[in-house]
């Protein structure tokens, strides 16, 4: 019976750590997950490591592990070490590729961060599978993105560039999780709508479904079901948001110049309330060069297990540039 050549891709999440043994197209064979913040010794949170994917290749029959691709906050791609990650129980910077390739001495491990994943895990299994050029932006709590030019993931000297989140877009503006003010993470994200939510409140006497709850009350998808039953404070809310968003993007082309953009994560499940207002946003203010010529697209990793694939994408393709 012929071998299953197989890579294993973990994310880390300040709650879970989740594994998954992935081919090359993608299809997972086994999967498990462990407390992340159960393990308080980060050598002993690597012992486990080392325990599940053996228990993970063992569970698969004829497999053979080829590669590990490990996504995570904070994760640095050119120094194989996770930095100050705020939602992880462990403190300073961790050397996670180092530990592991003394288990694995013979296996390449690649890591990155949770959106660098996702962006790679867009050009193995997703959308940008034929793309050279790129942009992959996470619409989440926060706002990440990864940048791929000429087919290569761009790092920057010290393996955190493509930082999109925290492009100041209005001098002096909201407070943003990073310390500064204004960055378009504050406004183009999960968070930043249920704030721009709360502004419009202030602003208008338009009746609203939010109108007598805090922000903690709802999420994103709510403030969607609210805009298609409609609610103008949510439609308006959606559309101040693409047009920020599309602004920001018009002026993120002007350095790699895409083929396509990839927008994932909650607010993107928005679909044509968040798309239409962030397109018409960045055709009116994209340099006519590049008019009706960059594509803005929904990732094909949407409704897929993103955080297993990502990190299986990195260690694919390491792999890939290998052959």
């Amino acid at each position: 019976m012929d071998t299953k050549k197989l890579v294993v891709g973990i994310d880390i999440g300040g709650t879970n750590t989740k594994f998954g043994m992935v081919d090359r197209i993608g299809n997972i064979y086994a999967e498990a997950n462990i407390s992340t913040p159960l393990y308080s010794d980060f050598d002993e949170y690597i012992n486990a490591l080392k325990d599940v994917i053996a228990q993970l290749e063992s569970d698969v029959e004829n497999a053979e592990i080829i590669g590990i691709g490990i996504g995570a906050p904070n994760g640095n791609h050119n120094t194989g070490t996770i930095a100050f990650a705020p939602n992880l129980p462990w403190t300073g910077t961790l050397p996670i590729v180092a530990k592991l390739q003394k288990y694995f001495p013979v296996i390449g491990i690649a890591l990155d961060n949770d959106a660098n994943a996702a962006a790679i895990g867009e050009m193995v299994y997703g959308g940008a599978a034929k793309m050279r050029d790129f942009i992959f932006v996470t619409l989440g709590t926060g706002l990440g993105s990864g940048f791929v030019a000429n087919g290569e993931m761009i790092y920057g000297h010290d393996g955190l560039a493509g930082e999109l989140g925290h492009v100041i877009i209005e001098k002096n503006g909201r407070q943003c999780g990073c310390g500064r003010c204004g960055c378009l993470e504050a406004y183009a994200s999960a968070t930043g709508i249920k704030r721009t939510i709360s502004e419009l409140l202030a602003t208008n006497n338009d009746d609203s479904v939010f109108r007598h709850k805090s922000p903690d009350e709802f999420e994103a998808k709510q403030i969607a079901d609210a805009a298609h039953n409609g609610d103008k404070i949510a439609i308006d809310a959606f559309k101040t948001t693409g047009e920020i968003l599309g602004l920001a993007l018009a002026n993120a082309v002007t350095i790699t110049v895409p083929e396509a953009i990839f927008l994932f994560g909650g607010l993107a499940k928005a679909g044509d309330l968040i798309f239409e207002p962030t397109i018409e946003s960045f055709e009116k203010n994209v340099l006519k060069f590049w008019k009706d010529k960059i594509k803005i697209l929904p990732s094909e990793l949407q409704n897929k297990d993103v955080s297993i694939l990502g990190s299986a994408s990195l260690a694919w393709n390491s792999i890939n540039k290998g052959l």
